[in-house]
C-alpha cells in the first residue's frame, strides 16, 4: 500500500497519474490532504517538518509501506528529516527544471510557492543545469488557495494570474509547475502565456517509486482502491468523495495539455 500526502488537494495530480500507471494497476493507495494546515508554502520550515512527520506517521499507521511526499514545498523543507525519521521508502517531488531548460528556445518559467523558491534544494537542483540564466522564478502563493476552493476559471483567478505573469516582461516557452496544486490551472495559464509547454515532476516521482518498491497485488475496485483523509479524518461523505472524483477528472483532462 502506497501513502501519498500533500498540504491539500494538489497531490491528487500525483495520485491521478499513479492510478493510470500500468505497473500500479493492482496497488492500493492512501491519500492524506492536510487541510487543517494548508497551505504549507507560506509557513516556517520547522512547522512543515512537523506536519510532514505527522502525516507520514499517520499513513504508516494505516498500512502504508512507502510514502510519496506529493508536495514540492514539503519535499524542499522536510525530505531529509523524513528519511532520517522513517525506514520505509520516502519519495519526494522535484521540479522538472532540467528538461524545461533543455527544451526552451527563449526562457523557462518556474512557478512555485515561496518556500520552494527560497529553498536550498532548488538552488542545488538549478546548479546542476547548464543554462540556469534562462530560468525565471515566480512565486504564486495564492494559487494554492484557488485550488483548495475549486476556483479554476473565476474572474478573480484570471486577474491574479494575469497580474502576476505579465510582470515577467520576457518571452517564455516552457513553464515548470513547481507545486502540485498548479496542475489544475494549465488551461488558465495558457490564456495568459499562449503556446507554452508544461513540465512537472509527477512522472519522475512515479518512476522513483517504481524503482524503490515492488508493487503489491490486491483485488482492487474503484470503491476500495483509495482511501482519502483530510488530515487524520477519513472521508466517507458521498458529496466530498464526488468532489474528489471531479478534481481527478479535471487533472486527467489537464494531463493532456
Amino acid at each position: 500500500m502506497v501513502g501519498i500526502f500533500d498540504s491539500g488537494l494538489g497531490g491528487l495530480s500525483v495520485l491521478e497519474l499513479a492510478l493510470r500507471t500500468a505497473e500500479l494497476k493492482n496497488e492500493r493507495f492512501l491519500y492524506y490532504a492536510d487541510r487543517e494546515h494548508v497551505p504549507y508554502g507560506t509557513k516556517e520550515q520547522e512547522q512543515i517538518i512537523k506536519y510532514s512527520i505527522n502525516a507520514t506517521d499517520f499513513l504508516i499507521s494505516q498500512g502504508a509501506k512507502s510514502v510519496i511526499v506529493a508536495c514540492n514545498t514539503a519535499t524542499s523543507a522536510a525530505i531529509a528529516p523524513l528519511r532520517e525519521h522513517f525506514k520505509i521508502p520516502i519519495i519526494g517531488m522535484e521540479p522538472a527544471i532540467k528538461p524545461a531548460l533543455n527544451a526552451t528556445k527563449s526562457k523557462a518559467l518556474l512557478l512555485a510557492t515561496p518556500v520552494t523558491i527560497a529553498g536550498k534544494k532548488l538552488d542545488n537542483l538549478i546548479a546542476l543545469t547548464n543554462n540556469a540564466d534562462n530560468l525565471i522564478k515566480v512565486a504564486l502563493p495564492k494559487l494554492v488557495e484557488f485550488a483548495e476552493n475549486g476556483e479554476f476559471a473565476s474572474e478573480r483567478l484570471k486577474e491574479y494570474l494575469k497580474a502576476q505573469l505579465e510582470k515577467i516582461g520576457q518571452k517564455v516557452d516552457s513553464v515548470v509547475l513547481g507545486c502540485t496544486h498548479f496542475n489544475y490551472f494549465k488551461d488558465t495559464i495558457l490564456d495568459v502565456l499562449e503556446g507554452v509547454k508544461f513540465y512537472d515532476g509527477n512522472q519522475g516521482t512515479i518512476n522513483r517509486l517504481l524503482n524503490q518498491i515492488t508493487p503489491e497485488y490486491h483485488d482492487v475496485n474503484t470503491s476500495t482502491r483509495v482511501r482519502y483523509f483530510y488530515s487524520s479524518n477519513e472521508i466517507k461523505d458521498k458529496s466530498e468523495l464526488a468532489k474528489i472524483s471531479m478534481l481527478l477528472d479535471r487533472l486527467n483532462l489537464m494531463s493532456k495539455i
